[in-house]
């Protein structure tokens, strides 16, 4: 218990340090100045910040709190809403919630994964990204999708090889599909015809429904809403694989930890 002596000994180095009169004397009592209100309504305030980011951090240090996710775009149909349902009906008990963050390209996202703006993210793998963790969790295979009035639309499968006559729209040198596509014309001895470069899928498979071109892309769900034909690539044949990427050597909340581990034990590819 403090000592009267001591309490007015601090009071006053208090009051020496803020350079004003927080009490003051009314008769035989001793009551706030004004300054003295606003001082102690500041301080109150401080308190109830302090007190609530400690038991979020004691929720966080409990296996519960927010996961900040980020992912590309062709992800968001399918395989993240799934694994992250799945996660939350796992851990029901717990108060979990998600903060989602797409991105057009997977430089963007691990750019945004440095800076500290994620906890992870599902992407492309990156060449030279050595302090990235890159585990490979799902895959997509690449196909060809032309307008439904092109001469090819009336193929279901075809080499690469057979689309060098024709317009392109390819990605972008950030998209981390760039250097695959680039490397299956790499092995038929072509280039193809650049008409344009694009770093969404989606505004890709756009373009080609409305005859800007063709295009090699993922087959992804959306396809199947444009009008375009999607053609199987006989040769060279590719799957894009999408990976999960953490920071090494870097510290994960028990949540996302906990989410981590889920992510690999329940995706197969």
């Amino acid at each position: 218990m403090i000592t009267q002596p001591s309490l007015s000994h601090a009071i006053s180095l208090l009051e020496k340090e803020l350079g004003v009169s927080l009490f003051e004397k009314e008769g035989r009592n001793v009551v706030l100045t004004k300054y003295g209100k606003l001082f102690l309504s500041d301080t109150e305030k401080s308190l109830e910040i302090l007190d609530s980011s400690t038991k979020t951090l004691k929720m966080i240090s409990s296996g519960e709190g927010r996961i900040d996710l980020a992912f590309l775009r062709t992800l968001g149909t399918d395989f993240v809403p799934d694994i992250t349902r799945n996660f939350l009906q796992a851990h029901q008990e717990k108060s979990i919630e998600f903060q989602f963050h797409t991105g057009a390209t997977s430089v963007d996202i691990i750019q945004g994964l440095k800076d500290r703006k994620y906890d992870m993210a599902f992407c492309s793998r990156l060449e030279k990204e050595h302090s990235i963790e890159f585990i490979p969790v799902a895959s997509q295979e690449l196909v060809l999708i032309v307008p439904t009035d092109h001469p090819l639309s009336n193929r279901d499968t075809i080499d690469l090889i057979e689309t060098i006559p024709y317009p392109q729209i390819i990605f972008t040198q950030k998209s981390g599909l760039r250097p695959i596509i680039d490397d299956l014309f790499r092995q038929i001895g072509e280039q193809p015809k650049v008409a344009y470069e694009i770093e969404e899928d989606q505004v890709i498979a756009g373009l080609v429904s409305k005859n800007f071109g063709i295009a090699v892309c993922p087959n992804m769900p959306i396809l199947n809403f444009i009008n375009v034909k999607v053609i199987q690539i006989a040769s060279p044949s590719f799957e894009r694989i999408f990976y999960l990427a953490v920071m090494k050597d870097r510290y994960l909340s028990p949540v996302a930890h906990k989410f981590k581990k889920f992510v690999i034990e329940h995706t197969q590819i």
